[in-house]
């Protein structure tokens, strides 16, 4: 006989049934008010957590200036928006301080001794039991309403206190260890772009900030055309081949991975083909690429791109040095100088291929310092994608394991 209130896993020591409950009889209300403005700091409850306001914007503070009335949040109180555009509510819970406040939109509530905090979290933000609930309280229009007394309707399957106490703690600890990682992540990311600016000369200068020892000599200009040399090769062989697009954040992408569904033509004779080692500037610009970007193909042994891609590769420079080269920012200026008037037409950048390779470049004319330079990056590179791959196997075991531990919905 199946047992439909019975995890996959559990911890040892636990055999009975969850029991089917009424969130409402599990947690507590908590009303009380601001008195005076700025009675306690003001957060922001979003679907990253939450933050001290002023964190979150940046040093901002964007609630209003009359906060008379807002809703205060104790430590370990959970708070959410009640509202939702897409059925995605966000349960976040008070550990930054003693006292919070957030706007009136933002219920604030507590549990009772039978109903562990923190394995409630889990269950609301990564359960599905949740999810099915508030797909049901959708009434027409776009948007979602989640009151705080219609979560209180909401019936869920629980287990005895004990096992909800390791499984929250169970999950807090794999967490923390997800963000830890992160942090990693981020830092050396940050440390990527920090050596990038100081590793190749700004716009003006032609000796950077940041050199390895026996390099004195100032670097030189030269011309895109006199390093590399246009590729312009067309695809026949449509069964050995990938259609291609440029992430800015990922380099040359298989289209239909980075869009998630099938984008490109089906006849793809007439593309570029592009080879592994090769270059593609892409035209199309966006939030943090003004000038587009220019990416070197390292996933696949070959490719097809569109011909609205430029494609190219060295001859008279080391191909990592001019990857990393082209991480930087400092290439902008010339694309801005070539670039036509009315540069940017419908997403596009109004640029000729002959104009884009006579676009100047401040390079070290010592092979061996752009081979050092284009090695520290390689390996950094490496390391960064070492941890993201840790990262993204944290976050797939976590999910598994959301999966497995709560009792699947009948």
């Amino acid at each position: 006989m199946e047992h439909k209130n019975i995890p996959e896993i559990r911890f040892s020591g636990f055999t009975n049934e969850w029991e089917q409950r009424k969130l409402g009889d599990y947690i507590i209300q908590y009303s009380e008010k601001t008195k005076q403005n700025n009675q306690y700091p003001v957060f922001t409850s979003s679907r990253n957590g939450l933050f001290f306001q002023k964190d979150y914007y940046k040093g901002n503070q964007i609630a209003s200036e009359d906060n008379i009335g807002y809703n205060i949040v104790p430590r370990g109180y959970f708070t959410y928006r009640h509202m939702s555009d897409d059925l995605v509510f966000k349960f976040n819970i008070n550990d930054l301080a003693d006292y919070g406040i957030v706007s009136t939109l933002y219920p604030v509530f507590t549990t009772n001794e039978q109903l562990d905090s923190k394995y409630l979290q889990y269950q609301l933000n990564e359960g599905t039991e949740f999810r099915c609930f508030s797909l049901l309280q959708k009434q027409g229009g776009s948007r979602t309403y989640m009151y705080l007394n219609k979560l209180q309707n909401m019936i869920l399957k629980i287990p005895k206190l004990e096992e909800q106490q390791k499984i929250g703690s169970f999950f807090k600890q794999l967490d923390d260890n997800i963000t830890l990682h992160q942090r990693k992540l981020d830092l050396l990311k940050e440390q990527k772009k920090g050596f990038l600016q100081k590793m190749f000369p700004k716009n003006g200068e032609t000796v950077p900030e940041l050199r390895f020892s026996g390099f004195t000599n100032e670097w030189e200009q030269c011309k895109l055309s006199d390093i590399t040399k246009r590729v312009i090769r067309k695809n026949k062989n449509l069964e050995s081949t990938l259609p291609l697009t440029i992430s800015a954040q990922e380099g040359l992408i298989d289209q239909n991975e980075f869009f998630n569904k099938t984008i490109a033509s089906r006849d793809v004779s007439g593309y570029y083909l592009i080879k592994n080692g090769e270059f593609a500037y892409n035209k199309s610009y966006s939030n943090g690429y003004p000038w587009g970007a220019v990416k070197r193909l390292n996933r696949y042994n070959m490719g097809v791109l569109s011909t609205l891609y430029i494609v190219f590769k060295p001859t008279n420079i080391d191909s990592d040095f001019l990857e990393k080269y082209y991480d930087t920012t400092y290439w902008h200026k010339e694309i801005s100088k070539h670039a036509a008037e009315g540069a940017r037409n419908h997403g596009l950048l109004n640029i000729a291929a002959t104009d884009f390779f006579k676009t100047e470049l401040v390079i070290s004319k010592s092979l061996e310092e752009q081979q050092k330079i284009g090695s520290f990056f390689k390996q950094l590179d490496e390391t960064i994608a070492l941890h993201q791959r840790k990262l993204e196997l944290l976050k797939e075991q976590k999910k598994g394991f959301l999966q497995k531990m709560f009792p699947k919905n009948s």
